[in-house]
């Protein structure tokens, strides 16, 4: 196991409150926001990106309801290079204590971006970097740069723009993959190459930003903190537009679990994250998909019979990390067509029930045959079992 002392710092920046709720339905009213970034806070999260000022008064109520209640995290505003934008922003994060807030700047770099939608050349998109950037330092003691899809442009123009961008005074920059396009093994050689061919990047922390497209943001993080990362952004149970964001509780947990490897650390109180994962989908309306993994329902419950006599024998046969871990109650063990005698015989004792091995058997055989719909607690479909092999008798006498 390595050094708990030698181990890296890893930041983690939530941005569920921002490219989170971009997501389709995710739309949240400010208290909603207030009482996940509280959340968010007693979880350890180092940074919240709070919303986009702007998007309207909403967005600025929003946000400064956080900045008067929440403790803890620094609040940030995501900006355009837009004077206009930064100044929405410093009315939003009007109050906060300098040193717990700040300003994401963003623009867009890739040829497709420049030509198609911003019409600009790359001169006057290092201009307007430059410009933004120093008209927030008047007002932010911190300012972050993002270059939008940074995965589809140029190397060396890259490089200029980082580089840029820390002369103009950026204490932070990221690097996002916008439509989440790249591997693992392409994001370790683009971040070797921008870091080759930017110096100055030395003299601040990277950050990563991956969406999930192709179902890689969690391992493309992972990939960045192993380049030398030193931020990574994420939101809560993986939200984010199109198929959303790198997920918040994958990467700490994964992190936490392999040090050995990623030699980082960071400060996310794992015992909150399933905490947090209902919370938000609460406050979204997004459900949680029940295999999601670390928080979905599905993720400490077995109904396969192999699977299921080794938890009863030793739950670490088939778990991966403790469910208390990140905050679960343990495991659970449901009835269906793949359960295993002694999986079915523990959950009848647990109803009541006290019958002979046979008996068990031949309700095992009528489990694995039956066509009814188990109940979420499985008790119809055993009940129906029950009943089919011993009589209407038995069931009522244990209803």
């Amino acid at each position: 196991m390595a050094d708990p002392q030698a181990l890296r710092q890893i930041l983690l920046s939530d941005t569920t409150l921002r490219d989170g709720e971009q997501m389709t339905g995710a739309s949240l009213r400010p208290e909603q926001k207030v009482r996940v970034a509280r959340a968010l806070a007693d979880a350890g999260i180092n940074s919240i990106e709070a919303g986009f000022p702007a998007c309207g008064d909403s967005e600025i109520e929003a946000i400064r309801a956080i900045v008067s209640e929440v403790r803890g995290p620094v609040i940030m505003a995501l900006c355009r290079a837009l004077p206009s934008d930064i100044d929405q922003a410093r009315v939003a994060l009007q109050g906060a204590n300098p040193f717990r807030c700040a300003v994401n700047i963003f623009l867009a770099t890739s040829p497709l971006h420049r030509e198609a939608k911003l019409r600009k050349s790359k001169q006057e998109i290092v201009a307007m970097i430059v410009s933004a950037i120093e008209y927030a330092r008047k007002t932010f003691r911190f300012v972050s740069f993002s270059p939008e899809d940074a995965s589809r442009t140029e190397v060396d123009f890259l490089c200029e723009v980082y580089s840029a961008a820390i002369g103009a005074g950026a204490n932070s920059v990221s690097f996002p993959d916008t439509v989440g396009i790249l591997t693992p093994e392409k994001t370790r050689t683009f971040l070797r190459r921008i870091q080759d061919g930017t110096p100055a990047l030395a003299k601040v922390p990277l950050a990563a930003h991956f969406h999930d497209d192709l179902g890689l943001a969690t391992a493309n993080s992972l990939a960045a903190i192993e380049e030398g990362a030193r931020i990574v952004q994420c939101t809560v149970n993986g939200l984010g537009e199109r198929a959303g964001n790198a997920s918040l509780e994958e990467v700490a947990l994964t992190l936490s679990l392999n040090p050995d490897q990623y030699k980082c650390k960071h400060s996310v109180k794992l015992d909150r994250l399933l905490q947090l994962s209902r919370l938000v989908s609460e406050e979204t309306g997004i459900p949680v998909s029940p295999n999601k993994s670390v928080v979905g329902s599905n993720a400490f419950t077995t109904e396969a019979g192999i699977h299921q006599d080794g938890l009863l024998k030793d739950p670490g046969t088939y778990l991966p990390f403790p469910p208390e871990l990140v905050g679960a109650a343990g495991h659970s063990i449901v009835i269906g067509k793949h359960s295993g005698r002694a999986a079915i015989g523990l959950r009848l004792k647990e109803m009541g029930y006290d019958f002979s091995a046979g008996e068990v058997d031949l309700i095992a055989k009528e489990i694995a045959e039956s066509t009814v719909a188990k109940a979420v607690d499985d008790r119809a479909l055993l009940l129906d079992a029950v009943e089919k092999v011993c009589g209407k008798g038995a069931t009522h006498a244990h209803d």
